[in-house]
């Protein structure tokens, strides 16, 4: 039923590209609207064709799509959704882009480089998105490269209620780096526990060391948080560090699980990792799951932001109070 001075959900038209298409179909369920078919077809020249097979006409117009990997495929694919939309007439096109994987190119830390996030969601506005929908950025300054209203959400909720299972009485909370300190430091709170941060350095996209780790560990519950794990360096090398140390047990927890080059595995075969947990926010094939992964869904969170942008409401009443379980 609706509630009084809400829009009907049911004047929403949501559509998938092929990123993340189960992560979109959950979406829809917990809105209790159908998930629009999109068409994406090759040329032989090898040109991508998208067709949004629904009517868009004066529709608020909701596009789900991480860009993981083929990023670059992927990032085509939603630029011409968005395309589409337009001009199909669509009363406002939002983007719910779970995975902005080009956060991570945010400064300018050499002569000449390109500036991957700005552009990017320049490409974006360009193509017709009116909002984007997001969560944990790489860098949140990244929020400000775009031109149009952006909402961040987090999973620090989806985190805290799955290890809330568990006595936190000896815990703490361990940020890969100063970077994350922030994040880590806003969900330590959450559970009640204690922070801690390495001191890192990144060398290459996969060499960094970590001289120490600055906060209390020894005998503690540590859980160690990050915003993403790709091929899992930083991880392992925190790990190493933090054995120096003597914690009681070790879990790694992230937002963004992209887990390249066999990172899960390689994390997932140290014995005293206890447990991998990530969101849903990147599909994680089957194939490559361990015993020790957990995945958490963030599905009900962006039904919920999508449903308040629709409505017009404060996307950031979300994290004011407990959602009900």
């Amino acid at each position: 039923m609706t509630r009084r001075g809400e829009r009907n959900v049911r004047d929403i038209s949501v559509f998938s590209g092929s990123a993340h298409p189960e992560l979109a179909a959950e979406v829809c369920a917990h809105l209790g609207v159908p998930l629009s078919p999109t068409r994406v077809s090759r040329f032989a020249n090898d040109c991508l064709e998208v067709q949004l097979q629904a009517n868009c006409r004066e529709r608020d117009v909701f596009l789900i799509q991480p860009l993981v990997k083929p990023v670059q495929e992927h990032l085509v694919e939603l630029l011409l959704m968005c395309d589409a939309a337009r001009g199909a007439s669509a009363a406002r096109i939002s983007v719910v882009m779970p995975h902005y994987s080009y956060a991570r190119s945010d400064k300018k830390d050499a002569p000449r480089i390109s500036l991957g996030g700005r552009l990017v969601a320049d490409l974006m506005v360009a193509a017709g998105a009116s909002r984007v929908l997001t969560m944990t950025l790489h860098s949140p300054q990244v929020h400000g490269f775009f031109s149009v209203p952006v909402d961040h959400l987090h999973a620090r909720r989806e985190l805290a209620a799955h290890f809330r299972r568990y006595d936190l009485s000896r815990t703490t909370v361990v940020s890969p780096d100063l970077g994350n300190a922030k994040e880590a430091a806003a969900f330590a709170r959450m559970i009640g526990a204690q922070v801690a941060a390495g001191a890192k350095q990144r060398y290459a996209d996969d060499r960094v060391s970590i001289s120490s780790v600055i906060g209390e560990v020894t005998d503690r519950d540590v859980i160690v948080l990050d915003d993403e794990i790709a091929k899992g360096s930083t991880v392992l090398e925190l790990l190493d560090r933090l054995r120096e140390l003597g914690p009681r047990s070790i879990r790694v927890a992230c937002t963004h699980g992209l887990f390249a080059d066999g990172a899960l595995k390689r994390i997932g075969e140290q014995p005293d990792v206890l447990e991998i947990v990530c969101t849903n926010t990147v599909p994680v094939p089957e194939e490559e799951r361990t015993e020790k992964l957990r995945i958490l869904t963030v599905a009900p969170a962006l039904a919920e932001a999508v449903r308040r942008i629709h409505n017009g409401e404060s996307v950031s009443a979300l994290f004011d109070a407990p959602r009900s379980e």
